[in-house]
């Protein structure tokens, strides 16, 4: 099997990708994320995993390349991205309490060597709870999602903070679809199911 390599330092997208029981390494995307509020979430969560995937292609000139990237979607219908401070994460989590948001996972296989692509991305959408402002400060102090797009990790604590769920992919939410990923892996030669992969 050609060389895996996951362009991501996230150890959320590490532990997602691990369920796939494939050999990989991870490293650092070479590539500088820009929120674009003019351009449809869709087309920016593609353009940003495709660039993260493009971005570690000299250094691994024979690999495929896996990059994801994500933002949510405000009920102004603005893409935020992540917050980066506590007080980013409590005035973030003060604007969704209440209300359903949309999450758009991008996801990207990269051949390096031969410059191929597959690129696709994942909707889920989720309702917060109606949550004072007490409980959302709380919230923040405890499980610090100062790196998590939506100030929450939903695989933790964050799950408390949720009223309502939906989408295909529940992994797309903590930002590696699995589901796309395997289609995409299974296009570029990958079979996840084959014993010797």
């Amino acid at each position: 099997m050609r060389q895996l390599i996951l362009a991501s330092t996230s150890p959320y997208r590490l532990q997602l990708m691990r369920q796939l029981q494939l050999p990989f390494i991870t490293a650092a995307p070479l590539f500088k994320e820009t929120i674009d509020p003019g351009v449809a979430p869709e087309l920016m969560v593609r353009h940003l995993a495709l660039g993260k995937a493009k971005s570690l292609a000299e250094r691994y000139p024979d690999a495929l390349i896996v990059g994801s990237d994500q933002v949510f979607v405000d009920q102004r219908g603005r893409a935020v991205g992540k917050p980066g401070t506590e007080e980013a994460a409590i005035a973030q989590l003060k604007q969704m309490t209440g209300r359903t948001h949309t999450f758009f996972t991008g996801i990207a296989v990269y051949d390096s060597l031969t410059g191929a692509h597959q690129v696709d991305y994942s909707s889920f959408s989720v309702s917060l709870r109606s949550l004072s402002d007490e409980q959302v400060s709380d919230y923040v102090k405890r499980e610090k999602p100062y790196d998590c797009a939506g100030a929450f990790k939903v695989e933790g604590l964050g799950i408390a903070l949720m009223a309502q769920m939906a989408g295909d992919d529940y992994n797309a939410l903590i930002g590696l679809p699995l589901i796309k990923l395997i289609t995409l892996l299974q296009q570029a030669g990958v079979d996840v199911l084959a014993g010797d992969s």
